[in-house]
């Protein structure tokens, strides 16, 4: 695999100023899977949709009981897509009971301990999503979507195999990637087929269902069974990230109806890379750089 392909500077010197700068604690799990990212593209995606992730789950039942009651209680259905279509749901109402208090809001941690809690941010809900779809027996794996060509438009999905083939699902917006017959459709054939994204958008709840979302695209094995390797350290919401949720003009950091994503709009959609490289060495003089990700409420 060429280097180049791999890691945090894959989209970019913007963003990879961004993520060097990463608010999770260093050595922890999130931190971890941003450096093993691997960019889906033309010179990739045979070896992404081939050996690279692994089709068969390793999870032992019982190694992590609490996932095992969680999978049993929203894992019921009739069909595979119905346990999935379960699976996503679940995790898309985890923002329902997110900390609502900036001072008290929490990032990352175990699985189990994000169910808890509850949490708005994408790469909470699709870490939790790609647990519990291996724990269903189905395999997984984490995909990072960005808009190149604006500030801090990063989001991150899962892709689930089933029917012999990746499908991408969001576990924020409950969003199930399919094509009209009803086969699941990858991230590389959303990649390359605006239609095939815009059927999907549904109204300002699925704000990340836009072709320009799926614009770049990164890869990232992530295995269930493999969580005693990892780092679980929990991280709370930098001075970065409350200098952006600053710039709300309503002058709250959660006004309703959403609460991350309009608010960074409002400086993405006029920010050059030469400005945000600015900021963002400003910034991380005293404080940390986080992108993925800003979800609705």
């Amino acid at each position: 695999m060429n280097p180049a392909f791999r890691g945090i500077g894959i989209f970019g010197p913007a963003y990879r100023m961004m993520l060097e700068n990463d608010s999770h604690a260093p050595s922890s799990v999130d931190n971890v899977l941003l450096r093993e990212m691997v960019k889906l593209c033309s010179e990739t995606v045979d070896f992404l949709y081939s050996t690279h992730t692994p089709v068969d789950v390793q999870y032992e039942k019982g190694s992590r009981p609490k996932l095992d009651l969680y999978v049993e209680d929203i894992g019921k259905a009739s069909s595979e897509e119905g346990i999935i279509e379960n699976i996503a749901q679940f995790t898309s109402r985890l923002q329902d009971i997110a900390e609502q208090d900036l001072d008290k809001v929490q990032v990352g941690g175990m699985e189990e301990e994000i169910i808890e809690r509850g949490s708005d941010w994408c790469t909470d809900l699709a870490r939790v999503g790609c647990v519990l779809c291996q724990v269903a027996g189905f395999p997984s794996r984490l995909i990072s979507l960005v808009d190149a060509k604006k500030a801090y438009s990063g989001h991150v999905i899962i892709e689930v195999y089933r029917a012999r083939v990746w499908g991408a699902v969001d576990p924020t917006t409950n969003v199930i990637y399919r094509h009209r017959n009803g086969k699941p459709a990858t991230t590389w054939q959303l990649m390359n087929d605006t239609k095939l994204v815009d059927q999907h958008f549904r109204d300002e709840s699925t704000p990340y269902t836009n072709p320009n979302q799926f614009r770049e695209a990164a890869i990232t094995n992530y295995f269930v069974w493999r969580w005693k390797e990892h780092d679980y350290t929990m991280s709370c919401v930098n001075d970065y990230y409350r200098s952006i949720l600053a710039s709300d003009n309503s002058g709250t950091a959660f006004s309703p109806p959403t609460r991350w994503a309009p608010i960074i709009q409002l400086n993405r959609a006029s920010m050059s890379f030469q400005e945000i490289l600015r900021t963002s060495t400003t910034l991380s003089n005293s404080s940390n750089i986080f992108i993925f990700c800003f979800t609705t409420k």
